[in-house]
Parts: structure tokens; sequence; C-alpha cells
């Protein structure tokens, strides 16, 4: 497959539906290149459901934990019943005509207690051979990502989850037993989707899972750093990346003859004054924080010297090892975007009494400009080898 992208179903039925259909004029499905993959996605702890019949991750506790974000005050208990329901879902999917299904393993329905020491889960095994197969009758192709966001709650109690070296080390294991329970059938496997959004909100802002931060970000969050936190959970995030990539390029590829990616988040951000240099550096540092901070690693082994520069010691280095076995550690990219905002340079440099990732990239950004929205929010994974 040269080039892969995948577009959400809803997306696709809003595009059709204004085109007239399939086989409508003007712009349809046949509008774009042979090869372009249209699929669908899920991700475990927003669908499962079926918590009793799993280990407890860190979702399970942030949903009820007091002052908790979540708007309506729902939790993963039953989510869409995905678990039950999957069949059915497969139905629809195929009825949209799609390509491709991607979804994620939840860690803690196979190994309910982190490790595989502390036992595998029989039925969360079975579990994901059966809609695997399924979703492979249907003609469908999996793309299969091993971590969105759920780290199980007993690593997270026993040493910090993704603050801790530790979890390297079980986080590769557990991407191995994948690889040999599921790998003579799933050929595009995602290492991590989105580590922006899970280091920056989980450690930063403490607005998901595990909802840590500075007091001075939230007071919801408890005596937490948001100045080191989430760089810290990204380090150790991107060296078990490169080292579950090592692991299945030396030990698995080359019978199973699949690929493996990671999945990143960005916006795209323009000058909030197209005249301002400052805001035209502002879109660059906005960029490198995001999209860079993550981007940057498994291309080159190293963070962007714009985050280097602004964050200082602040920032994990990595060894020569871990930053040689980082470097094009990955077989296709995936980029989940979402929208726009404009980007200003803030008037002023940051408070050194109260550092945190919000604020260490100097910019103001925003979704309107002068009172008038940027543009529709979209949300595209783009998937590319």
């Amino acid at each position: 497959m040269d080039r892969a992208l995948l577009v959400p179903a809803l997306l696709l039925a809003a595009l059709l539906a204004c085109s007239g259909g399939v086989h409508g004029a003007g712009f349809n499905r046949y509008s774009f290149p042979k090869g372009f993959i249209f699929g669908t996605g899920s991700s475990a702890i927003q669908y499962e459901g079926a918590v009793n019949l799993r280990g407890k991750n860190i979702w399970d506790t942030f949903a009820r934990t007091p002052g908790c974000k979540i708007a309506d005050g729902s939790n993963p208990d039953t989510a869409n019943d995905f678990y039950h329901r999957y069949k059915d879902d497969l139905k629809l999917i195929t009825d949209m005509n799609m390509d491709t299904f991607r979804f994620s393993l939840a860690w803690s329905r196979i190994l309910p207690n982190g490790t595989i020491a502390g036992g595998i889960n029989k039925a969360g095994v079975d579990f994901y051979n059966s809609l695997i197969d399924k979703v492979l009758a249907r003609g469908l192709t999996p793309f299969v990502t091993i971590f969105h966001f759920d780290t199980p709650q007993v690593l997270e109690d026993k040493y910090g989850g993704f603050l801790s070296q530790n979890i390297v080390k079980d986080y590769v294991e557990y991407a191995e037993l994948c690889f040999k329970l599921f790998g003579d059938r799933v050929k595009f496997w995602t290492t991590f989707n989105e580590p922006m959004i899970f280091c920056a909100f989980g450690y930063g802002s403490g607005s998901t899972a595990p909802g840590r931060c500075s007091p001075y970000v939230s007071k919801a969050c408890g005596a937490r750093d948001s100045s080191t936190e989430p760089y810290i959970a990204g380090h150790n995030l991107l060296i078990a990346h490169a080292e579950a990539v090592r692991l299945y390029r030396t030990r698995y590829q080359p019978a199973q003859r699949g690929q493996v990616g990671i999945v990143q988040v960005s916006h795209w951000f323009i000058p909030y004054d197209a005249a301002s240099d400052a805001d035209r550096h502002a879109v660059k540092r906005s960029l490198d924080f995001m999209l860079g901070w993550f981007m940057h690693p498994v291309a080159f082994g190293e963070y962007p010297a714009t985050m280097r520069r602004l964050v200082g010691l602040r920032l994990p280095e990595f060894t020569k090892e871990q930053s040689d076995m980082l470097k094009g550690s990955y077989d296709f990219l995936g980029l989940n975007y979402y929208t726009s905002n404009y980007a200003q340079a803030a008037a002023r440099a940051p408070d050194r009494r109260q550092p945190s990732y919000g604020t260490d990239h100097r910019v103001n950004q925003t979704g309107y400009r002068n009172g008038i929205p940027i543009g529709p929010p979209a949300y595209t994974p783009i998937f590319f080898n």
C-alpha cells in the first residue's frame, strides 16, 4: 500500500450526502485516488463497556474522582456496550462501505493486573480474537492500537504509571503479547494514540486521566507538577514506543509481515496577525510543542530545539542508544486532525514561579479573532507511508 488515508464514517457520510451519494455527480468516493482507504474507528475505553470483565484502569478511577471534568458525569462501565454489540456494529461499518476498522485493545482486559505475571484474562483474549476474525470476515482491514490512554490502575498505584521508567518494561511485555496473540491477522499496529493529548491533558492540565496537574493550574489536581510530569510521562512513552517497534521489527515483522507506527495529533496554526513576525514565530512554537514533541523524536531521535530552549532542564534527555532507537521508529504515521487555531505571541514570558507545559510555548492560542470563529472543527485521521 503506497498511501492510505482514513476518513471516519460520519465525515464520509456527510461528504457523500452532499454529493448525492456514491454514484451521484460531483464530489464522491470515486473522486479519491485508487488505494485511498475509507474507515471508521473506536477506542476501548470509550466504546467497549463490560467493565466487570476486565481490570480497572485510570479512566475508571478518574470518572469517579470528585471534581472530575467529564461533563455529563458518565463513566466507562457501559459506554456503547461494544463488547456485546460488536457484531452488529461491524455490520453497520460494512453497510457504510468502509474499508477498515481501527480500534484499540484495552490493556487491562488482556492483563487485568498489568503484567503477564499477574495473569492473562482468557475471556479478554477470546473477545479480541473474535473481534479480529469478524472484522476480517467482513472484508475489513483491522488497524489496531495497543494503547489508547488507559493505563491499568494497578500499575498507576504500584509505581505511578508513565511517570516511572518501569512502565517501559511492562508496556513492551504487553505489546509483545499482543503481537504473539494477534499478529498473524493484524498487519497494521499503532503503539500509541495521540501521546501529546495523553501527556498534556493527563499530566499538565489534569483534564483527562490520570488527572494530574499543579495546584496553580487546577485546585482539583492536588500536589502534582505540571512543569515536569508531562515531559517525564512523554519521555517514558517515547522510549516504550521505540523499544516496542524494535522488538516487533526484529522478532515478529519478518514472519508476520505487518507494519507498526504511531498516531500523532496536531491542530494547524495561523498567525493571529499575518503581518506580525512574532505571531509567525508563535505558529512554529505551537507546532513544535504539539506535533514536534512526539514527531521530532521518532523521526530524528531528539526533541525540537524550540522545546529544548524553552523548557530547559525540565525536559529529559535521551541517551545515545535511545536516540538511535527512536530515529525512524515507524513504518507508517497517523495524524489526527481536529481543527485550526490562531497563534498569537504571548505579551510576556510565563511566570517562572508557575511553570507548566501549557505556558512553556509562550503562545496564546484561540479559535476566534474579533469574535469570529476560524472555521468549523473537523476530525480527519490521516495515515500515510
